[in-house]
């Protein structure tokens, strides 16, 4: 594990890893598809896919440095989804957490107070959970292997009527002048199985269990099937 070692020797320089924030975003086909590295990580109820948007209010300290971090270095941090347990810090505690979860990018900060950040995050590559440990300033750690981006297949025809609908919402804002206040990100790949399930895994209210699953399979074409069985009869038309 000799990235593991580098990064905790101080040897580890992600912006070398990872390139810019803006090569980044696509196409994630570009990063390796294993790799095991020890990143930070922010716990959260609700989790982030790959493209995916997250909007966050930051308060606690430990995490205002590493935001700010962050985006100053153009470098991620780790989505881990909580299991069991509360988002704010609880002393002596740390919340279980799902074993996979999403790399995000700080694409945005606005300082609301001294002590309030604002910001928008879009989601990288997926990762397995194998450790946590405590960090500096009680930033969790997490060593984690990194999956495979999705392979861009074509949506079948029988599914195709979950891109034509993201697609259709996605032209009423824009036609309404709405598109920014979409939770979704361009571009919009509505012709491939992995980014169309990704956003409806997103938008669905799906169990969280059901949808760390959704995260965890490799397969997009049988994500996207997933999506399709847990939808209502009614919405398939």
């Amino acid at each position: 594990m000799r990235v593991v070692a580098a990064r905790r020797q101080g040897l580890w320089h992600p912006v070398a890893r990872y390139g810019s924030r803006r090569d980044s975003i696509l196409p994630h086909r570009s990063l390796p598809q294993v790799l095991m590295e020890t990143i930070p990580l922010f716990p959260l109820s609700h989790g982030l896919y790959p493209d995916g948007r997250l909007d966050l209010q930051i308060f606690e300290v430990r995490y205002l440095d590493l935001v700010r971090r962050c985006h100053r270095e153009q470098i991620p941090f780790g989505i881990a989804w909580i299991e069991q347990g509360q988002e704010v810090t609880v002393p002596g505690q740390m919340p279980k957490l799902f074993s996979h979860g999403t790399l995000a990018y700080v694409d945005s900060l606005e300082t609301v107070q001294a002590a309030l950040l604002r910001i928008r995050c879009h989601g990288g590559q997926r990762f397995a959970l194998h450790h946590t440990h405590a960090g500096p300033l009680g930033v969790w750690q997490g060593d984690v292997e990194y999956l495979a981006p999705d392979a861009a297949l074509d949506i079948p025809p029988e599914l195709e009527y979950l891109a034509q609908r993201l697609g259709r919402g996605i032209a009423m804002a824009q036609q309404d002048g709405r598109l920014p206040e979409l939770p979704l990100l361009p571009p919009f790949r509505l012709d491939e199985c992995g980014w169309v399930a990704n956003r409806w895994a997103e938008l669905l209210p799906l169990p969280a269990a059901y949808k760390q699953a959704l995260l965890q399979e490799s397969d997009p074409l049988a994500r996207l099937r997933a999506i399709d069985r847990s939808m209502d009869r009614e919405d398939k038309s």
